[in-house]
């Protein structure tokens, strides 16, 4: 490896983590009942409230 160059994981892994989550819980409101919908709202709601956490933090730096 080298020095200076970040590893994969470094750079993909938490967009993987996201992209994963969002699709568990879509997922999860197809196959699911009333208790898959609720997880799915909190499932695909974070990708969205981590971009806007991101927003916030970086606007009122």
């Amino acid at each position: 490896m080298t020095p200076g160059r970040p590893r994969w994981s470094g750079v993909f892994g938490m967009p993987i983590v996201v992209a994963t989550l969002a699709l568990c819980g879509l997922l999860a409101a197809l196959l699911l009942g009333d208790d898959g919908r609720r997880f799915s709202w909190l499932a695909v709601g974070s990708p969205v409230a981590i971009v806007a956490w991101v927003w916030l933090r970086l606007r009122f730096r």
